[in-house]
């Protein structure tokens, strides 16, 4: 499987990521979540989808992985930045397929509103209120967050009555950062999507998610095969 290492240069920092090359399609553009993740958390997928003939483009944000960075340095906002300073670096194909883990999620909402998208793959999706969304990572960013249901009125909502594309939205049954109440109210404001769908991964939990289901083959495949069809449009 073909992959290459890449650098975008992103207001002082080197921002590195990588790509999976595809056979039919290269326009995945992939968005990692918050903590320690980054881009090698999400390799089964990634390379599941490049056997079935996808390719992606992830990186990893100021503050993670081989970027690094401090993560003081970053905010919510910055990282939809980030992704589309990768997007346009990387003259990634219009429309996107946007897939986003955890806050990478609300990242990939975000991408909706510069971008064409046609596919929106969210994953134990987190996302927040306004008042977060510009403040840099640290004890002020967690004041807001952490305020009781403070994601409740996310802009997320209204963003995605607007998206006209195909919606799956992954969640983990036993998933103790995200409510299941997110990705529900998502698939619900998606009322003008061409196709919208919620997907449970039972016992699942928000940081194990993909490596459970690779646990069972069957079930594995099956998941990689419903990501595919929202990429592909229902087209094998």
């Amino acid at each position: 499987m073909s992959v290459t290492d890449f650098d975008v240069p992103f207001e002082g920092t080197l921002l590195k990521g990588d790509h999976y090359a595809g056979s039919d399609s290269n326009r995945i553009l992939y968005l990692h979540g918050a903590g320690q993740s980054s881009r090698h958390g999400h390799r089964l997928l990634r390379g599941a989808l490049q056997q079935r003939g996808l390719g992606s483009t992830c990186f990893d944000c100021i503050g993670h992985g081989d970027t690094g960075g401090a993560l003081a340095q970053s905010s919510v906002a910055s990282r939809t930045r980030q992704a589309r300073a990768v997007a346009a670096a990387r003259a990634l194909p219009q429309p996107l397929a946007v897939f986003g883990a955890s806050m990478g999620a609300y990242n990939a909402i975000r991408m909706t509103g510069s971008h064409q998208v046609d596919a929106l793959v969210l994953m134990v999706p987190g996302v927040y209120t306004p008042a977060a969304y510009e403040v840099p990572f640290g004890p002020d960013f967690s004041a807001v967050i952490r305020r009781e249901r403070s994601w409740a009125d996310s802009d997320a909502w209204d963003i995605l009555s607007r998206f006209e594309g195909r919606l799956l939205v992954i969640a983990a049954e036993h998933d103790a950062t995200i409510p299941l109440e997110i990705p529900e109210r998502l698939v619900a404001s998606a009322t003008r999507a061409a196709a919208r769908l919620l997907h449970v991964v039972q016992g699942a939990e928000h940081n194990r998610l993909w490596s459970l289901l690779a646990e069972t083959p069957a079930l594995f495949d099956r998941t990689v095969d419903m990501v595919a069809d929202v990429v592909n449009g229902g087209r094998q």
